[in-house]
């Protein structure tokens, strides 16, 4: 990286990147203050109350509890359109609706698909959101024994009813993704792959196939780290224990006892992946290539896919990107499957009708002025 003056620098890689300016424009691309961050006491210090180039500055915040913005009136974008936001960490979804109902709140953010219809009911407030640049799929550890075996991973990808979760637990109000990928991919959504089909009857053949006797396989859960995660958990494992596949749900309570173990210990899990670049390359090459946890942790590795993964993110060759990142979706879903993709995550927030915001496809409760206004 060069400086080349007050207000421009040069970026100077060692391989052709076609994706840097959405490298730059990602979150983890944080332009801070230098004399603010090495005033800072502690790395703590800072990450608590940074100083950045948002629209809204933190003026207060307790851990576990709250958090208050004020605006930023000398924003490069103009003043933001609010004075002051408070953010109140209230895990209870019951007690998120009664503060808003109460008028406590404006807004109650994450509500699950079952609560919405009571928001709807009361003619003040309404629900913004639906489904996101997210999915959720389940992962596969290819270290397990009886994982080893594609067939076996390839029985399960045919074991999940993705219609009646959605059904079931989102109200109809998500889909299921054409794979790991999203529309925005532009030229590069492959809008002819599909997820595999549920088909109890070639479940059962490919266990045939491969040998399966009702080995054990564990499946490792957290109590809803996401919404209605323990439900979707439950119903993929009576699903494939169903059509004869030993799954043991094992609830667990945070993300090391997730990954913990030794690598053949370890069988599926939940897992999630958000796309916030229109290319797959930083989502895919960057998780799932040879420098991806899955990768590192020997969950998932494949010769062929690594390679090609390097070659996704360093290719300036359009039309031969798209034949690559086929073939890659062709490995890691169907041939050699790193994970099983279930649905488009969702994320809904109740919130007076009389507040014109508008969500953004994502997690974050964004409130600049792009999201504001009829």
């Amino acid at each position: 990286m060069e400086v080349i003056n007050p207000h421009r620098i040069r970026y100077v890689s060692s391989v052709p990147d076609i994706l840097i300016e959405g490298r730059m424009a990602r979150t983890i691309a944080v332009i801070a203050n230098r004399r603010g961050f090495m005033d800072a006491p502690s790395w703590m210090d800072w990450a608590r109350r940074p100083i950045g180039t948002g629209p809204y500055r933190i003026a207060e915040f307790r851990p576990d509890q709250m958090l208050v913005m004020e605006a930023h009136d000398d924003h490069w974008q103009g003043p933001p359109p609010i004075r002051r936001l408070r953010f109140a960490e209230v895990p209870e979804v019951s007690s998120r609706m009664n503060m808003l109902f109460s008028g406590e709140v404006d807004f109650a953010s994450d509500i699950p698909p079952d609560q919405i219809e009571a928001v709807e009911r009361d003619p003040r407030f309404e629900i913004a959101g639906g489904p996101i640049n997210n999915t959720r799929y389940i992962v596969f550890n290819k270290a397990h024994p009886v994982l080893a075996n594609p067939l076996v991973r390839r029985a399960m990808s045919h074991g999940i009813d993705r219609e009646a979760i959605i059904a079931a637990l989102w109200g109809g109000r998500t889909v299921v993704p054409r794979g790991l990928q999203w529309e925005f991919y532009a030229e590069m959504y492959l809008r002819d792959i599909e997820a595999p089909a549920y088909d109890p009857a070639e479940v059962r053949r490919l266990l045939r196939e491969a040998g399966y006797r009702g080995e054990p396989i564990p499946y490792r859960v957290l109590n809803n780290y996401y919404t209605n995660q323990t439900a979707t958990s439950q119903i993929v494992t009576e699903g494939w224990r169903a059509l004869g596949i030993n799954i043991q749900m094992q609830m667990v309570e945070n993300w090391s006892q997730i990954n913990g173990g030794a690598p053949e210990s370890r069988g599926v899990h939940d897992w999630s992946a958000s796309a916030v670049v229109n290319d797959p390359a930083i989502q895919m090459s960057g998780t799932w290539g040879r420098t991806g946890a899955p990768w590192l942790r020997h969950q998932y590795q494949n010769e062929e896919f690594g390679t090609l993964a390097a070659e996704l993110e360093t290719s300036t060759d359009r039309p031969r990107r798209v034949h690559v990142w086929r073939r890659m979706l062709e490995i890691i879903e169907r041939e050699d499957p790193g994970y099983v993709v279930l649905h488009r995550n969702a994320n809904f927030t109740a919130k007076r009708r009389d507040i014109a915001w508008r969500p953004a496809q994502s997690f974050v409760m964004d409130f600049r002025s792009s999201n504001w206004g009829a």
